[in-house]
């Protein structure tokens, strides 16, 4: 096991921080997905018995051969599940013991079947029906195919009618950690954020200052440059209120650095791990992350670090990986812990959940860093 005394620490860390943990407050939001997980069928032997497409390569190989033609592809549905950046962080962070509550669209007038499980555990407040995404799975990655028209009543207006403004203020004064997920989708995401600014964060008691906003734009690639960097900004301000931190995986990563016209990295762990630095020190947060898919690199004012996850070349589910990343990396930081250890944290509750389609409770973070697995 690499790195012996980073594991040590952080498994004795959670065995201390259980009850601590029960009186950490997170208000997330503010998507909401219905997840479907899929596998495309490449060779049917029987009605039970078939083999799947093993990767997007060969799934593109399919696909081109179709031009000019026609195929008929076979979706088999494997899971059903609750999906959205916000409430799959927030049912990984309610699975921990943290005591959450999950704002977004999640059935209305009632919560879609799909998300009772998740309120028995957490505060669920929905504003709209859900969307839906088939999650197309393979060995080497995923392809989302999201129908998202209820995003579009994800607004203030609707935040507040539903919610309302005094109540949504306490929530966010009241909370250790603030989620606010999936800019990228939600089109009204930056005049909700504007909102934030202007009406909730002034009103905020000095303490704040000490509590942490995440940030995760989700896949940016189909917004405009000038747009991302807008958006790169209202998430600056923040940091005016609280410790911001900004989280993305690797090609996310790459396109707020091409945004905020960094140069883009090559592949090297150092290269990435500088571009984290750069990001942060641009944007002046409290830090960034940046999780690819077989390690996690993490920047601050102080320092920055790099730790190595447990990849699994064939996992379970991939749908959903890097929102229980950001769950244990917020969590690791709600606990107190160093950089260092968030980042095992985060790579440990994805590696659990991509091996085991569950969320993690605290003790089996702790029997999953006891029994390292082994690429």
């Amino acid at each position: 096991m690499e790195n012996s005394d980073l594991f040590t620490r952080t498994a004795d860390a959670f065995s201390q921080a259980k009850t601590a943990l029960k009186s950490k407050r997170a208000v997330i939001g503010f998507d909401g997905f219905v997840d479907e997980i899929v596998r495309l069928v490449d060779k049917r032997s029987s009605r039970d018995e078939y083999s799947t497409i093993p990767t997007i390569a060969k799934f593109a190989e399919r696909i081109g051969g179709a031009a000019g033609k026609s195929a008929n592809l076979e979706l088999v549905v494997q899971k059903r599940k609750l999906g959205g950046n916000g409430p799959i962080m927030a049912n990984a962070l309610a699975t921990f013991g943290a005591r959450v509550t999950c704002i977004g669209n999640l059935g209305h007038p009632a919560l879609h079947p799909v998300f009772e499980e998740f309120a028995g555990r957490a505060k669920v407040i929905s504003i709209a029906n859900p969307c839906h995404t088939d999650a197309l799975e393979f060995e080497d990655g995923k392809l989302m195919l999201g129908k998202i028209e209820p995003l579009s009543e994800i607004t203030w207006d609707n935040l507040m009618q539903r919610v309302g403004e005094e109540n949504f203020a306490e929530l966010v004064a009241g909370s250790h950690l603030i989620g606010l997920m999936n800019w990228t989708m939600i089109p009204s995401m930056s005049a909700i954020w504007q909102n934030i600014l202007q009406r909730i964060c002034p009103t905020l008691p000095v303490s704040g200052k000490n509590h942490f906003v995440f940030f995760d734009l989700a896949d940016p690639a189909k917004r405009l440059a000038e747009d991302i960097r807008g958006a790169l900004e209202l998430i600056a301000k923040f940091q005016n209120y609280f410790q911001v931190i900004l989280g993305t995986n690797e090609q996310e990563s790459f396109e707020i650095a091409v945004a905020l016209g960094l140069e883009p990295p090559d592949n090297r762990k150092e290269s990435i791990r500088r571009m984290a630095q750069e990001i942060r020190a641009q944007l002046g947060l409290h830090s960034v992350v940046v999780h690819p898919v077989q390690y996690a690199v993490a920047a601050s004012a102080d320092e920055a670090k790099l730790v190595e996850g447990p990849w699994e070349p064939k996992p379970l589910i991939s749908t959903g990986a890097g929102d229980h990343f950001n769950a244990g990396f917020c969590l690791g930081h709600l606990l107190g812990f160093d950089l260092e250890m968030s980042l095992l944290t985060g790579v440990a509750t994805s590696g659990f959940y991509v091996r085991t389609a569950k969320s993690p409770a605290i003790d089996d973070l702790i029997n999953f860093m006891q029994n390292w697995p082994r690429s």
